[in-house]
């Protein structure tokens, strides 16, 4: 019998995933964390990016996240984010605009300019293109 990690990742609207994984990589705040069974506990902020959760025989599975927290524990993996969803359910044109929007935003310095925000939404919507494409990659697409 292999061992394995139990998997949850919740957004603040729903529960997307839970299940069990061979293996799951998160987009941790110092860099990207590949967690196995039996890995030691740790709790991490997450930046936007991807999770990738490794299921014995089965297709790798996409997700997007914007932040959160993540916890491990030996056993068990939670990912508690701002907002999640299956890399399937993004939308590459909307990603696309908002990339564009946050870039002419960086670019049109004005008075009442929030880099903050700006360099925020881009980096959320870099991660999202990012996680489509990986799907896509992943699946044969």
């Amino acid at each position: 019998m292999a061992i394995t990690l139990h998997v949850d990742i919740v957004s603040a609207e729903e529960e997307i995933f839970s299940g069990t994984a061979n293996m799951v990589f998160a987009p941790a705040e110092m860099g990207e964390v590949g967690i196995a069974p039996r890995h030691t506990a740790l709790l991490t902020r997450l930046k936007p990016g991807e999770v990738r959760v490794q299921i014995e025989g089965q297709e790798e599975q996409f997700f997007y996240v914007s932040g959160g927290i993540l916890e491990i524990q030996p056993h068990v993996v939670t990912v508690l984010a701002d907002t999640a969803r299956r890399a399937k359910d993004l939308d590459e044109a909307v990603a696309l605009r908002a990339k564009e929007r946050a870039e002419k935003a960086m670019a049109d310095k004005q008075t009442d300019f929030d880099y903050a925000k700006a360099k925020s939404e881009l980096a959320e919507a870099i991660a999202q293109l990012r996680t489509i494409r990986d799907q896509r990659k992943n699946s044969g697409r």
